[in-house]
């Protein structure tokens, strides 16, 4: 194979690892029952006119198995931040001392079980959009090499036919990651 084409297959991996890797952080935050600061990594707050990760806002911390705390920097922001947990999508419901925001993790029923296994699904599909999205920019700088002469109609062939095996591979890893975590969450 030629330079060309190792350098468009070395950035697809990379970009479709990078995927993987997304995908692996995302599903390490949906939780299966016990509190865990990672949870709210994924939570941004309004601060000052643009979106702020919370962690870049608060003390976050775990003050039982099932509860969280938020200590906000700014005293002013504890409404903003409560806000921002409940839209934030996780099923959270958090209750205000203060300056101090408790976040209680509700036990985990069937429904919620149900409804994280759609969260952990979702996240799954979007990864493997992304890995899709990978592949479509390699196959088109395939084209433009292939236009540009820097390689041949059989290269170009076997580079397309080499990027899609590792397409195939990493949307087998993406599934078999989706599958395990479902099992996870149900047999809590």
């Amino acid at each position: 194979m030629s330079e060309v084409i190792n350098k468009i297959n070395n950035d697809a991996e990379a970009r479709m690892k990078k995927s993987l890797d997304t995908l692996k952080s995302g599903l390490e935050k949906i939780r299966t029952g016990r509190a865990n600061v990672g949870l709210l990594d994924q939570v941004s707050v309004e601060y000052y006119g643009s979106r702020t990760p919370l962690s870049q806002v608060a003390n976050i911390g775990v003050a039982d198995a099932r509860t969280l705390t938020v200590s906000p920097w700014d005293k002013a922001m504890v409404q903003a931040i409560e806000k921002a947990i409940m839209e934030s999508g996780l099923g959270l419901n958090p209750v205000t001392s203060g300056q101090m925001i408790r976040v209680p993790l509700p036990a985990l029923t069937e429904e919620r079980r149900k409804e994280l296994g759609k969260v952990v699904r979702k996240e799954g599909e979007e990864a493997k959009v992304a890995v899709r999205n990978v592949r479509r920019d390699a196959m088109q700088h395939l084209k433009d090499a292939l236009k540009k002469k820097l390689i041949s109609e059989d290269e170009d062939k076997r580079a397309e036919d080499a990027t899609q095996k590792q397409t195939d591979r990493f949307v087998a890893e993406i599934d078999k990651l989706v599958a395990a975590k479902e099992q996870e969450l149900l047999a809590i």
